[in-house]
């Protein structure tokens, strides 16, 4: 019989799963040293946040198979180390949906109220009616930065309260958006039309500081802010600032960028903040269903089925490998370049593998595009396992098809976007196996996706090149190559500089000034 050995308190009823198939020890009291003494007997692994798990500990586990998380990340587990084991590893990403998206509008109906303020204010012994004049939420605008999972909850519940709801995310479909009565709209538009504005993407590289001083600053005066994701997706600093001169109306935080705050921070005692203690998660049912998700992703991975929440990556076939290999990391760097530079809504993605690309199975290569077109937008940790349900959840319309021909590659990757009213067609290819860019946004360019970057569309005009290059070197940023693809002479053009290190947004703001600059964007991969 399996054994399961469970090193922190999980849910009743997911020990219940559990038990049904194999032996449960629930051991609450092992140090780190009398874990790695024991590892080694069982099967699996049960753990939330507290337990590291190591590559240290994964080796000393001879005989695991899978690792469960009752929660939704797996920041505490070593996600590469499992996989080279084999060791199959399983979360609940989708277990505290509900209970954050209750939770933002409980906040939301709190700002518009003033409920905690009022609350207060009768327990201090004041009858304070004429001061805490409200606003209805019926009819106004609520706009969503991100509509994965939590997202699209709230979009649910914020409908029934009549609001209209408006969102901005470059990887959901019309199609899904529709569905739940969703205007899918750029960022600026969101900005500038949102009543309450409310965040719901992961905290990774692109989302750090996104809501920073300029982009607070584009929010409709005296809008209001709600942060129910991750701390340091705000500037609290630059928040302060604006709550300060009266450009937002207020916020709502159960999320810090230092957890717990500092107990003298002005922002969290601003009379127009309401703070409450990252409990996002905090509901019975939460913790229930984390530890039934998680059990059950268990229960099928030791039978040897295909758990429904399996976070790291399938197998591929060794005859497939030598050619994949390269083209794996060339899709999922595709897929991230894509959601730098597209920031319209998209309808549909179609994927062309071309050459020896068409003679082999292509299944791993689609998934690693749609990790890379989800990872920055996806609270989870995207692999290619779990990239279908999460494509699915988000109504990501995909379709693809094979080529025999690769114009003058061995292989072609082509991945055309269909937004709105155009069609934007980028592609890559392995040389040397190393991946490179080829087509950016149907402009040809040839480059290595690797490290900062930085895209300028614009107008082809003598000493472009030199202006910018200038405006770099005095801000002390270095180019270590440069690739330049236009349309026609003198037309639009595009130009890839990969830097040293990235630009910083007063660089960006510099260079997107200069005359016949139409955009510019930092990239990383």
């Amino acid at each position: 019989m399996d054994r399961i050995l469970v090193t922190e308190k999980i849910a009743a009823e997911g020990l219940e799963v559990l038990s049904r198939v194999a032996r449960v020890d629930v051991r609450l009291d092992l140090d780190r040293a009398a874990l790695l003494d024991v590892i080694g007997e069982y099967d699996a692994l049960v753990v939330r946040s507290a337990t590291k798990v190591s590559a240290e500990l994964i080796d000393a586990g001879a005989r695991l198979r899978v690792i469960g998380r009752a929660g939704t990340g797996v920041d505490n587990i070593d996600v590469d180390a499992a996989t080279r084991r084999g060791i199959v590893v399983v979360n609940a990403p989708a277990s505290n949906n509900v209970a954050v998206a209750e939770l933002t509008i409980g906040l939301l109906i709190s700002l518009a109220r003033r409920i905690p303020q009022a609350h207060a204010s009768v327990q201090a012994g004041r009858w304070e009616r004429g001061t805490f004049v409200g606003w209805e939420v019926r009819g106004k605008t609520l706009g969503l930065v991100g509509l994965g999972r939590i997202g699209s909850e709230v979009a649910v519940r914020a409908r029934a309260l009549e609001m209209y709801v408006i969102a901005y995310d470059p990887v959901v479909s019309f199609d899904r958006a529709e569905q739940i009565g969703v205007e899918l709209v750029t960022m600026d538009e969101l900005l500038q039309r949102s009543d309450v504005l409310s965040i719901h993407v992961p905290l990774v590289d692109a989302t750090r500081g996104l809501f920073d001083a300029a982009r607070i600053s584009r929010m409709k005066r005296g809008a209001y802010l709600i942060n129910a994701s991750r701390g340091g997706i705000v500037d609290e600093e630059a928040l302060l600032a604006a709550l300060d001169a009266g450009q937002l109306g207020g916020a709502a935080l159960d999320v810090y960028s230092i957890e717990p705050p500092a107990p003298d921070s002005p922002l969290i005692h601003h009379p127009r903040v309401i703070a409450v203690p990252h409990i996002g998660a905090s509901t019975a049912e939460a913790q229930t269903s984390a530890g039934t998700e998680m059990a059950e992703g268990v229960v099928a991975a030791l039978s040897g089925a295909t758990p429904r929440y399996a976070v790291n990556a399938p197998f591929v076939a060794p005859e497939a490998w030598s050619v994949l290999q390269p083209y794996l990391t060339l899709g999922r760097q595709l897929g991230a370049l894509i959601t730098q530079l597209i920031h319209v809504p998209v309808r549909s993605y179609d994927l062309e593998f071309c050459g020896e690309l068409a003679e082999v199975d292509t299944q791993p290569l689609r998934l690693a595009v749609l990790q890379g077109l989800l990872a920055a937008n996806s609270i989870e940790r995207v692999t290619p396992v779990n990239a279908p349900l999460i494509a699915r959840e988000r109504g990501v319309r995909l379709t693809e098809r094979t080529n025999p021909e690769a114009q003058s590659y061995a292989g072609l990757l082509v991945v055309r976007v269909q937004s709105v009213d155009d069609v934007h067609v980028f592609s890559g290819t392995v040389l040397r196996g190393e991946p490179h860019i080829v087509q950016a946004d149907g402009y040809f360019v040839d480059f290595v996706p690797q490290g900062a970057l930085l895209f300028t569309y614009h107008r082809d005009r003598p000493g472009m090149i030199g202006r910018v290059g200038t405006l770099l070197g005095a801000a002390d940023v270095n180019i270590s190559g440069m690739y330049v693809g236009r349309l026609a002479p003198r037309e639009q053009a595009m130009m890839v500089l990969t830097l040293d290190e990235p630009a910083s947004e007063e660089v960006l703001a510099t260079i997107r000034a200069l005359p016949d600059i139409q955009a510019a964007y930092s990239v990383r991969l």
